[in-house]
């Protein structure tokens, strides 16, 4: 009697594992399920953004606070012509908004250079902050950021520095001025979106700022904390 080729027996036997359902290896079939590292889970949820950027906001939001909801980074070594504002929520691993953001005029015309915790600077403020409570002011409706980062953005409560709708953040300002407008240091987005952004990240949430900038990535302390540290709450 004939023998089937080996290419045949293959086919076939590979048939009938796909139609039984039989593992092919039940050594993998029995391997315990390894749930991604957040950073992993945003660059799933942001492709478009910089991995080392989100990287280092998962190390430094790891190292604030282990049961953060909802996390903002923005990523100031991009144009404010491009979206540079990624609103995750971590919860349920969905990305709720890629938006413009504006950065100070201090800091830069296109492109963000320079960053300051100084009052009056009109600079925009690197490093991990603590959302708190929404308000309206002369800016409509609002959300205040407390600094995390001594020295580096710790006096962001007193220069005012809150999330805020812009006209200047548009697709039509870029369109005639070849960038956004630019703030006194505040991270302002569309108007269209202030509100579902604010009440997404209100309330003892977290937002990640980020800018190669040498000194901060040497001395922050939300960046080169032990994975144990938790420093937020001090």
């Amino acid at each position: 009697m004939a023998t089937a080729p080996a290419t045949t027996r293959s086919c076939t036997l590979l048939l009938a594992i796909l139609l039984l359902g039989v593992a092919p290896c039940p050594v993998l079939a029995n391997a315990p399920f390894v749930r991604p590292t957040l950073e992993h889970r945003l660059e799933r949820l942001a492709p478009s953004a910089n991995p080392r950027v989100l990287h280092l906001a998962a190390r430094a939001l790891r190292c604030a606070a282990t049961g953060a909801q909802r996390l903002a980074v923005i990523d100031y070594s991009l144009p404010s012509t491009r979206p540079r504002l990624w609103v995750f929520d971590l919860a349920r691993g969905r990305l709720l908004f890629e938006e413009l953001v504006s950065h100070g005029r201090g800091s830069g015309d296109a492109q963000a250079q320079t960053f300051s915790n100084v009052p009056e600077s009109h600079q925009s403020s690197l490093g991990l902050f603590r959302t708190l409570d929404p308000y309206r002011g002369r800016n409509g409706y609002s959300l205040r950021l407390q600094g995390l980062e001594p020295g580096i953005n710790d006096r962001a409560l007193e220069r005012a520095i809150v999330i805020h709708g812009a006209d200047y953040v548009s697709p039509s300002f870029i369109a005639r001025t070849g960038r956004l407008g630019r703030s006194h240091g505040c991270p302002a987005v569309r108007q269209g979106v202030i509100r579902p952004l604010i009440d997404s990240i209100k309330g003892d949430q977290y937002l990640f700022v980020y800018y190669p900038d040498a000194h901060w990535l040497r001395t922050s302390t939300f960046l080169n904390c032990p994975d144990s540290s938790r420093l937020a709450r001090n």
